[in-house]
């Protein structure tokens, strides 16, 4: 007869751990890594296509040199960044990963600006290729962000309400920084690519 209260009285409490949250925040966790994952993996892709249009900008406007060293200077501090999985559980860390990758986005803006300015510039195949490629993959970042901005507020709710923030507060899950307003200003846009017209 024990043994069965005790076998029973077991079954209810796995069965209440199934309504704990738990498992939601294992799930919401992993889908948060991944997301990060993804937005890293855009931002990598930006920072790879800067030497090549580094290049072909000096090219035809060796003169820009500010403006060029301001693109090269702030692609070498996003490398710099080491972008582990913990950084999403530094906020500021991740306060400063996302300022480095603004001024990298400001950069790239004020070289696409200098380049209006050099009509074969515009008109070379490997840099109307090159812009393409950039503006894809700012978009790119965009939807990656936007995705990983609404799984951190997933998970972040659940780590707040009741009754899962009990099993949040039991196994230390903690809420997560996210990408703040002040960053989605200096990120949002994408630099201005359009050189079909103008001059």
């Amino acid at each position: 007869m024990r043994n069965l209260f005790i076998t029973i009285a077991l079954l209810l409490s796995l069965s209440s751990l199934s309504g704990c949250g738990y498992n939601t925040l294992q799930t919401q966790d992993e889908a948060i890594k991944a997301g990060w994952s993804e937005v890293l993996n855009q931002y990598q892709r930006r920072a790879d296509l800067v030497p090549n249009l580094v290049n072909t900008v000096k090219g035809y406007a060796a003169h820009e040199a500010q403006v060029l060293t301001e693109v090269t200077a702030a692609r070498a501090r996003v490398g710099q960044m080491s972008a582990s999985p913990e950084l999403i559980n530094d906020p500021a860390a991740l306060e400063k990963f996302q300022a480095a990758q603004g001024q990298l986005s400001g950069a790239l803006s004020r070289l696409l600006v200098v380049s209006e300015n050099y009509p074969q510039l515009k008109a070379d195949a490997g840099f109307r290729d090159l812009q393409a490629q950039l503006e894809g993959t700012e978009n790119r970042i965009t939807v990656a962000r936007n995705r990983y901005i609404k799984t951190v507020q997933e998970y972040n709710v659940t780590v707040r309400s009741f009754p899962s923030n009990l099993t949040a507060m039991m196994f230390g899950h903690q809420t997560k920084a996210n990408f703040t307003v002040e960053n989605e200003k200096a990120l949002a846009k994408p630099p201005s690519v359009d050189f079909g017209g103008g001059k």
